[in-house]
């Protein structure tokens, strides 16, 4: 109230009396209320991006029509348009796991950024540095850490628009409102549900393996219990991972993205000190891995760019974490996710530089494909190194992996959601978000013990989900933000979209190539 007040205090622009006898212009109160919405759908005249409220005050604005009147001279017309633009929003967004609670700030978006930024796909980028070198490597991972860094920027100040007021909550929703609902169907679409339900798939990979070598390092080589099977270690994993997934809304897990966080950062350090620690391996090259052929060496380096676009994953979960802030014209939600997500990346790159140079030194061309460090770790290293320390890093592994699963789960249970409560103009039962996300989690299970030979296909899903990352973005401020023609923004984001459009599909086929060619181990339903 104290926001309409302010309005209702300031000078009306002067009205001829035939638009003063119009009839008011109602909202619904279902939809002004929104949480799509800013804090108060009438917005001060003192926060008008187009200038302050003593530059409002002191112009004399001439008698006629408010049609006609430029949006520079009058304080109140255009919070007015505003509110009454805000009206098209969805009123349902109160009722949707993302939306539902706004109270969030710049530690959940730390947490959640961090969590969902670094995990099992960092493991592997010594694997890259083999194919690439120590320079090119390094160049590399460099320059993708940035452009990441810039398009996530980019995400952050498109959340919300300053002339309408409405807030992208989601990023299918920016995605219609640039390319259209039709095309971002086709373009967004695929690469977002396979980013968040592939992930769940190859989490439940990662977190059933390590739960066995968990089992098998704390039990010791003279352990008589016998151990599950694979198969019955994935679902033990599935059931944790179900029974967390729980939580009603995004906001009531960041205790969950919190102790995911620490777990992940635990683990990835200790990996790379130990493997320091424990010197490099006898016999170990840094000779760049070279094809027989030419066209497949190319391939090759295009597959290990494709692993490094892979480490940068999260950018689909960047609205949604700062969706559940709230918002003002004052006090715009991108100042704390912003800040959070600072945090959160420099402490991602640390741990990637670490991972990637560290393992690459220790282990040099001898690092295995599948698993990256965690695989050297057991391979090399499991009679040197202390058995507690060996379950301390598997035990990290396997909470980290449940709580990525909880963050990369909300979206999906979020989209799933979306559908029944459109169709019932209300809440979902909190016995159907039961059974909901409990399918979806043994769902995952079923296509994780059908596919358990996912992670082959690294470079191939770093180049499908490479736009959504470092393409997608750039294009969206151009169509939104609307920069100068020819002007520095505008070559810059059409230049990183055309190149991470046209990286992209060669890093696809690149991936199909390095997957026929050197051939992967196909055992549906077998998992090791």
């Amino acid at each position: 109230m104290a926001e309409v007040d302010e309005v209702s205090s300031a000078p009306m622009t002067p009205r001829p009396k035939a638009a003063a006898q119009r009839p008011p212009i109602s909202c619904p109160p279902s939809q002004i209320h929104s949480p799509s919405m800013s804090r108060s759908p009438l917005l001060s005249a003192g926060d008008h991006p187009g200038g302050t409220t003593s530059t409002a005050l002191t112009v004399k604005t001439p008698n006629r029509s408010r049609f006609s009147t430029p949006r520079f001279i009058t304080p109140l017309g255009s919070p007015i348009r505003k509110a009454l633009k805000m009206t098209k929003l969805d009123p349902n967004d109160a009722w949707l796991p993302i939306t539902e609670s706004r109270n969030g700030n710049a530690y959940y978006a730390a947490f959640h950024s961090l969590s969902s930024g670094i995990g099992f796909q960092a493991l592997i980028l010594p694997v890259a540095f083999t194919f690439l070198g120590w320079a090119w490597g390094t160049i590399c991972l460099t320059l993708a850490f940035l452009w990441q860094l810039y398009t996530l920027n980019l995400l952050i100040q498109l959340h919300e628009s300053p002339e309408t007021g409405v807030r992208y909550s989601r990023y299918m929703q920016l995605s219609s409102a640039t390319f259209g609902p039709k095309l971002a169907n086709w373009l967004a679409a695929f690469p977002i549900m396979y980013l968040s339900g592939g992930t769940c798939v190859a989490l439940i990979i990662l977190g059933g393996s390590t739960l066995k070598m968990f089992f098998s390092t704390v039990c010791g080589p003279t352990c008589k219990v016998e151990s599950p099977t694979t198969v019955e270690w994935y679902l033990i994993f599935t059931c944790a991972a179900v029974l967390l997934s729980q939580f009603p809304n995004l906001n009531s897990i960041a205790g969950v993205s919190l102790v995911g966080a620490v777990t992940a950062v635990a683990y990835c350090t200790m990996i790379w000190t130990v493997s320091v620690a424990e010197g490099r391996l006898p016999n170990v090259s840094y000779n760049p891995v070279r094809a027989d052929t030419q066209i497949a060496r190319v391939f090759e380096i295009l597959n290990a760019l494709g692993i490094i676009a892979f480490a940068f994953r999260g950018h689909n979960l960047i609205l949604e974490i700062q969706a559940t802030m709230p918002s003002s014209e004052k006090h715009p939600s991108s100042v704390p996710m912003w800040k959070g997500c600072k945090v959160a990346y420099s402490i991602i790159g640390f741990c990637l530089y670490s991972l990637a140079i560290g393992g690459y030194w220790a282990y040099g061309h001898l690092i295995p494909k599948d698993g990256g460090m965690l695989t050297a770790l057991y391979v090399y290293h499991s009679k040197t190194v202390s058995r507690s320390i060996l379950g301390l890093i598997s035990l990290f592994v396997i909470i980290n992996a449940v709580a990525a699963f909880q963050i990369y789960g909300m979206q999906m249970f979020d989209d799933m959601e979306s559908k029944i409560v459109k169709r019932l103009k209300k809440p979902c039962p909190w016995w159907f978000r039961v059974i909901q996300r409990a399918m979806f989690g043994y769902g995952c299970f079923f296509v994780a013990v059908a596919i358990p030979f996912l992670g082959s296909f690294a470079g191939l899903i770093g180049g499908i989900a490479l736009p959504v990352t470092l393409a997608y973005p750039c294009f969206m401020y151009l169509k939104i933000k609307r920069p100068q023609m020819y002007g520095p923004m505008w070559w810059l984001n059409w230049g990183l979209g055309v190149l991470g459009m046209s990286l992209s599909g060669i890093l696809i086929a690149a991936g199909l190539y390095v997957v026929i060619d050197t051939g992967i181990q196909v055992s549906f339903f077998k998992p090791h």
